[in-house]
């Protein structure tokens, strides 16, 4: 029964290996209708989302995270019952509360909270020359600890630069720069 399942646990390595090193586009690119979909709504450049999801799972919509994230966005669990509450809508309210890891793990769910919540923190920082830095940021580590980085200087007229310089977590640091860097290089059209 062992050799069984190691063998069987083999050969789904060796497919899922195998997929990935073939297959890298599909992989990449097979939830662009939904995260077009999702970005459209929120109001946000999908290939921002794309990046954001690349950097955070490379797109396993299973992924954990070390702080109970879940999913392509690893959303938290704070986050989900958040955006659960404000639809207004009582049966998200309960899945939510019911079984949260389920609930984020369906790759549309996902998608939809994670770019809620980023449209929600990027709102904060709409119109300033760091905007998206900053929001990327507060995705990441908390709009408390953006308030912190942007404390003593003009906030309004930093350079992204400037911004990214004054990130004292380097986890937070290296997330911001790797994105942008990745959002401002994708040249292929997300659904196409």
């Amino acid at each position: 029964m062992i050799r069984y399942v190691l063998a069987i646990s083999f050969v789904l390595t060796v497919i899922v290996a195998s997929g990935s090193l073939f297959f890298p586009d599909y992989w990449i690119h097979r939830y662009d209708a939904l995260i077009e979909r999702q970005a459209r709504v929120y109001r946000l450049d999908d290939k921002l989302v794309w990046s954001i999801i690349y950097e955070e799972t490379y797109f396993r919509a299973w992924k954990l995270g070390n702080a109970d994230e879940v999913g392509l966005m690893q959303v938290t669990p704070a986050v989900a019952r958040q955006w659960a509450k404000e639809t207004g809508l009582k049966e998200f309210e309960k899945q939510a509360s019911e079984n949260l890891r389920q609930f984020l793990s369906d790759p549309e769910r996902n998608i939809q909270i994670g770019c809620w919540y980023l449209e929600k923190v990027r709102e904060q920082y709409r119109g300033r020359q760091a905007e998206t830095a900053m929001s990327l940021a507060a995705y990441n580590a908390g709009p408390s600890r953006v308030d912190e980085w942007t404390r003593d200087a003009d906030a309004a007229t930093m350079s992204e630069s400037d911004f990214v310089a004054r990130i004292n977590i380097p986890s937070t640091r290296s997330y911001v720069t790797s994105i942008l860097d990745r959002y401002r290089t994708t040249q292929k059209p997300i659904s196409g």
